[in-house]
């Protein structure tokens, strides 16, 4: 039914065990033989309090990969493993954490509920909206049509046909896929819907919204950037420690990893390039000689495209049109990163014509038959200079307006119908190269036309052959036993530093490595880093050679961070810069309160650096200044003063500033806040949903050890 094309994206997250049970007799074979890591501790995690087994955790990934191959019909490869691992998690988190505090505020669903919404009055979105559930008749929503379906799946027998049973099965699994979702969906619903609907705003935050939008300040201020003091200011230890205990929290982390490691790229050598080239040449000549190009091509090349049928305009960009005459072999031709030979098997005359011109696009300035005329008078004369001997390429540079200019006006080649049709007649129609005798109008503009090639309904099948430039097996031997010779006999930092010096190697640095990860510094998908670093690895030890596809690589494990907050050592570099600040502000500040006398002869005092800018239409909630740029605290300053008030200096966030309030005119009352009252609310709920579930995983303590064995 079409209902379970809908339900293919909407599908839940439990498998019907006949799709993997040679999947789980697999899995549960390597999980409880000898070598069984559930001999030992087969934990991946903890989510509130309860332990997940490996065991757990690999059903809710196989109820994932099972839903997947039921949507997509093949089975997940890597990239997608990687996501269907993912969300396995997340659904443990949702079985164990939130259901935990559904449990705890009474938030359930009955069985009259899960039928009201596959058949009652508040019916679900993706049943109501399924053309298999509309009544023909009537073109609306028919709940006996979902009844009767449910009843079907619910007492029909299995077919005997094998395929037909698989059918019948399959629809079934879907139905009882998106009946098991509609439970734990509609229990988040409620769950949010208790807390959100909790949100409530006053009628005084609805007013002070109202003042926020409408209060108007005319102010003046002193403005010195943080940069008008040299940035090698002095920071003592006492300033970093003082800034890192007022923004502690700020440095709350998970449990990390650092690590350093040098790389050893896998890189085709000129040698490897020459046995390509040379391997190459024999499929010249092979594919010269074969009788089946697009079987030989298929077979032996490297690229997506074997065999094709092309125009003048379409042909392979290494392919000159020149050479595409039955029969000729072309390359092996260096193109990129690989090199190619192309076989052109076959020249025909297709039904579609393709052409090539250039043009210059004059346009009008208003569409008045005045712009019109003007425009197409521009176009004539620049035709006519043209027609005495001026370079095209030259007046499409210089008169062109559209993207074509650069290029001289070259439209290359395109197939007929493809323009808009004044221009496309003009060309097909044409019987001869060179200028069109006049300007053609379109709803673009007025176009002086030149023909390169008239139409041509030419085609060429042509075979492609292509080997892409790689390592050979010598050269990632190499690579390999490089990485193998410096890793040998490390046992400390200041060796690997050393022994990196000597060799030329570049040290990377990694720092703030969660147990998630996938990706480390600049090698990409470093999984096997990342499980090495939080399996088997200690501070100052030098790991295996990591073998990265397309580099070998050597790591170090050089600090860990436990759960909690970083130690002041290792947010130094993102502290100082912070610090500095302050220094600087403070150095600023003390020499704006020497000077006196109005704001323009204290700037004029402090030298330069400092400027005074003005602004009549400051709002309360705006949150930067000309000038100053982002600094909402310094908004907050202007509109706490009173009328031809001056601030002392203070520290904002991009320097230091003196706000001085020319005047502020507020806004008078109104009978009716409620307009104002809305937006806080919807940002609230919007905040809300997100802030509930945050809440409810760090509530959890949960704690994600998969890397033991992902």
């Amino acid at each position: 039914m079409a209902f379970i094309g809908t339900l293919r994206n909407k599908a839940g997250t439990w498998v019907v065990v006949f799709v993997f049970v040679a999947i789980i007799s697999f899995v549960l074979q390597d999980l409880l033989g000898n070598n069984s890591v559930l001999l030992n501790n087969d934990d991946v995690g903890e989510i509130a309090g309860h332990d997940i087994s490996l065991k757990e955790f690999q059903n809710a990934v196989q109820e994932r990969e099972a839903n997947y191959i039921l949507n997509f019909n093949r089975k997940p490869g890597d990239r997608e493993m990687l996501n269907l691992r993912q969300q396995a998690w997340e659904l443990l988190v949702l079985r164990h954490a939130f259901s935990k505090q559904f449990e705890e505020v009474g938030v359930a669903v009955t069985s009259a509920e899960v039928d009201d919404m596959l058949y009652g009055k508040n019916v679900n979105d993706n049943i109501s909206q399924t053309q298999a559930f509309v009544n023909q008749t009537t073109g609306q929503f028919d709940r006996n049509l979902v009844i009767q379906y449910m009843q079907s799946i619910r007492d029909s027998e299995i077919p005997t046909d094998p395929q037909q049973a698989a059918m019948w099965q399959e629809q079934r699994t879907r139905w009882e896929f998106f009946q098991r979702d509609l439970v734990p969906a509609r229990e988040r619903i409620k769950y949010e819907n208790l807390l959100i609907k909790t949100n409530y705003i006053t009628s005084a935050e609805a007013e002070q919204e109202y003042h926020n939008q409408t209060d108007v300040a005319e102010v003046k201020y002193v403005y010195v950037p943080f940069y008008a003091v040299s940035d090698s200011v002095e920071v003592n230890d006492s300033d970093l420690k003082a800034y890192y205990d007022s923004h502690k929290e700020r440095y709350k982390t998970e449990e990390a990893r650092d690590l350093r490691y040098v790389e050893f790229a896998i890189t085709a050598s000129a040698q490897d390039s020459a046995a390509i080239l040379t391997e190459m040449k024999r499929i010249a000549t092979e594919l010269s000689q074969t009788e089946d190009d697009s079987a030989y091509a298929a077979s032996n090349t490297d690229g997506a495209e074997a065999f094709g049928k092309y125009n003048a305009g379409n042909v392979p960009a290494f392919v000159k049109v020149e050479d595409l005459k039955k029969g000729n072999i072309i390359g092996p031709v260096l193109d990129g990163t690989a090199y190619k030979v192309a076989k052109v098997s076959d020249v025909i005359k297709d039904t579609v014509y393709s052409a090539r011109a250039a043009h210059i696009l004059i346009k009008w300035e208003n569409e008045t038959a005045e712009g019109k005329r003007a425009a197409k008078e521009k176009a004539r004369g620049i035709l006519n200079e043209i027609k005495k001997g001026a370079s095209f390429a030259a007046k499409a540079l210089e008169h062109g307006t559209d993207g074509t200019a650069t290029k001289g006006g070259d439209l290359g080649w395109f197939q007929e119908n493809m323009m808009v049709k004044p221009f496309n007649d003009a060309i097909f129609n044409a019987t001869r190269t060179g200028l069109v005798n006049d300007v053609v109008e379109t709803e673009f503009g007025y176009h002086i036309i030149s023909i390169t090639n008239t139409k041509d309904n030419t085609a060429y099948k042509v075979a492609v052959v292509e080997r892409v430039i790689g390592p050979s097996d010598a050269t990632t031997n190499e690579a390999y036993r490089r990485a193998e010779s410096f890793q040998a006999d490390l046992t400390n930092l200041k060796e690997f530093e050393e022994r990196a010096k000597t060799e030329g190697l570049i040290i990377q640095d990694a720092k703030n490595i969660k147990s998630g990860d996938r990706r480390v510094g600049n090698l990409g998908d470093a999984r096997q880093v990342v499980q090495w670093l939080y399996r088997d690895a200690s501070e100052g030890e030098v790991s295996q050679v990591f073998d990265q596809q397309t580099e070998y690589v050597v790591a170090i494990m050089t600090g860990k961070t436990d759960e909690g907050y970083r130690s002041l050592e290792s947010v130094k570099n993102e502290i100082l810069p912070e610090v500095k600040k302050q220094v600087k502000a403070k150095t600023i500040i003390a020499k704006l309160k020497e000077a006196k006398g109005t704001l323009e002869e204290i700037a004029n005092a402090y030298g330069e650096d400092a400027a005074v800018y003005s602004q009549a239409d400051l709002k309360m909630n705006a949150t930067a200044l000309q000038g100053a740029g982002f600094d909402p605290k310094a908004v907050g300053v202007a509109f706490a003063l009173e009328n031809g008030k001056r601030s002392d200096p203070f520290a904002g966030e991009n320097g230091v500033l003196i706000m001085e309030l020319q005047n502020k005119t507020i806004a008078p009352e109104v009978n009716d806040y409620s307009a104002y009252e809305l937006p806080i609310k919807q940002n609230a709920q919007t905040r809300s949903s997100f802030n509930i579930a945050e809440a409810v995983k760090e509530n959890a303590n949960i704690e994600d050890k998969r890397y033991k064995f992902y």
